[in-house]
């Protein structure tokens, strides 16, 4: 009796949702069109980001090259894209990755994905209101920060130097419009996206009229005049110019760091319940925002890099700097007008996923069945307002630059899920289809099957995990192993593991 009742547990753990689930209607409003889709994204990715990381790669890793670095990196954001894109034609339904995750691998990781994207979105959520409520205080010069720091102060570890209640307070306005209907969170987004992409228009064609091609160009000379005293020979903080200051090794560096500006697209997939028509809508906002902020970053760190030399790029704030150093000091309040309409797009894009995770995940029962209540305007008001406090009274009191960096992790495992799970549900068999039940025809990886079924099925699934598997092997053997990495053992045992990964994928293909 006692091994029936673990194996009951652990196969309910395995379950999986069926794509159609009897007796579940959605009772969203499908409002949103594509073009609401594509400001969302747009929005959601094309964040402060623009604005520092342009700066901050190029003066420290990449130089000029750092439009290589975007490219690079949307490249591969494309691919994790395109999985989005294909789950939200394939499964039109609200929950992002946890969802796709409950429908090909099981419950027990839907709800690992699940509570991984809620811990996402709510310290995106509360580290943008700070730097939103940061780049306001600048502005009027830190008259907030310096009051609440002399009455307020927090001395206590893990906390912040003083609570930000005007951050708190930008968080809860904007849970309220997100509660208040999605068309009307989806005009304002649109607004202040539209703002954002005007500021960069102007940023990128101020930058080719400012620019010079010998900033691409720097020769050692330069540099060496340019920097004494505080140059020394040779010295790895200022490269040694050109268009690869820091040697390719350099580029590819700046484009792990840039693959991370691209993050924020996943939110569109959380819409599948309000679109008008998800199977078109969904791909194609996924794809045309991906190349929407490709085309940003790569003209704002063009423009950027011909403005000024890279090595005299500011970190913080390296456009004002740029404007001044070619004579438009004016510029810099256009920059901060810009910057502020994109943390508010970036605010928004973090918060409107939240809810609708919390919804999917209370709907199926992993969470209280009250966050799925809907209101009068089809909107997931206790959701959105429950996410909302949480976020709310992080940004208030906590110190989230530790768990910033978690972020990513927790982004590259969400990636990760959904291309595996994409994977693996190509070939599911249609529980639905009685044939598919009853008989199971031979096969072979010569002669793969008309259509998928059980086994067809169970041989991806181990061919994906041994996938999974070697390309763990390959980056422990490119991370531990880079002082040998230019000898032949090195070089034939790193071309052996990518070759039997394109062994595996394309039986898997096949099959």
């Amino acid at each position: 009796m006692g091994c029936e009742s673990v194996v009951t547990f652990l196969k309910s753990l395995t379950r999986r949702k069926p794509l159609e689930p009897d007796g579940e209607e959605s009772n969203f409003r499908r409002c949103l069109t594509t073009l609401d889709l594509v400001a969302l994204g747009v929005g959601a990715t094309l964040g402060a980001g623009v604005y520092v990381l342009s700066g901050e790669v190029a003066r420290t890793v990449a130089g000029p090259s750092i439009i290589l670095c975007f490219f690079i990196a949307a490249v591969a954001s494309v691919f994790a894209g395109l999985c989005y894109a294909e789950f939200g034609a394939r499964v039109p339904k609200t929950g992002s990755a946890y969802l796709y995750s409950y429908v090909t691998v099981g419950e027990v990781w839907a709800f690992v994905t699940g509570w991984n994207l809620l811990l996402s979105y709510v310290i995106g959520t509360s580290s943008v209101a700070r730097a939103w409520s940061g780049t306001f205080d600048d502005l009027i010069g830190n008259k907030i920060a310096g009051a609440l720091k002399q009455h307020l102060s927090m001395d206590l570890p893990g906390l912040a130097e003083y609570p930000d209640f005007f951050a708190a307070g930008l968080i809860m306005l904007l849970a309220g419009i997100l509660a208040f209907g999605v068309k009307e969170s989806a005009i304002v987004n649109k607004i202040f996206t539209a703002i954002n992409i005007l500021v960069l228009i102007f940023v990128i064609i101020a930058g080719f009229i400012k620019g010079d091609l010998f900033n691409w160009e720097i020769t050692m000379d330069f540099i060496i005049n340019e920097t004494k005293p505080n140059f020394t020979d040779p010295d790895p903080v200022y490269g040694v110019g050109g268009f690869f200051p820091f040697g390719f090794e350099g580029t590819l560096a700046g484009a792990a760091t840039c693959f991370y500006a691209f993050v924020g697209f996943d939110c569109i997939a959380t819409t599948g319940e309000e679109v008008q028509n998800p199977q078109r809508s969904i791909p194609i906002g996924i794809v045309v925002s991906l190349l929407i902020c490709f085309l940003a970053y790569f003209g704002v760190s063009a423009a950027l890099t011909l403005m000024m030399p890279y090595f005299m790029l500011s970190v913080q704030s390296p456009l004002p700097v740029a404007f001044t150093y070619v004579g438009w000091d004016a510029a810099k309040y256009v920059v901060a007008v810009g910057s502020l309409c994109a943390l508010s797009t970036s605010l928004l894009g973090s918060m409107f996923p939240m809810p609708r995770v919390l919804f999917a995940m209370a709907r199926d029962g992993l969470l209280f069945k009250p966050l799925s209540n809907m209101s009068s305007r089809q909107s997931p008001v206790i959701a959105t307002l429950s996410s909302g406090i949480v976020a709310a009274i992080m940004a208030l009191l906590f110190d989230l630059k530790a768990l910033v960096d978690m972020m990513s992790i927790g982004t590259l495992f969400a990636y990760t899920l959904v291309a595996v799970c994409i994977l693996i549900l190509r070939y599911q068999p249609d529980v639905s289809n009685e044939l598919n039940e009853k008989q199971t025809p031979s096969w072979g990886i010569i002669k793969p099957p008309s259509s998928p079924n059980p086994k067809s099925s169970q041989f991806v699934s181990m061919l994906t995990i041994f996938m999974i598997v070697l390309a763990v092997i390959l980056s422990v053997i490119l991370s531990r192993a880079m002082d040998s990495i230019g000898k032949w053992w090195m070089i034939l045992l790193v071309c052996v593991c990518v070759c039997v990964c394109v062994c595996a994928h394309n039986v898997c293909v096949c099959v």
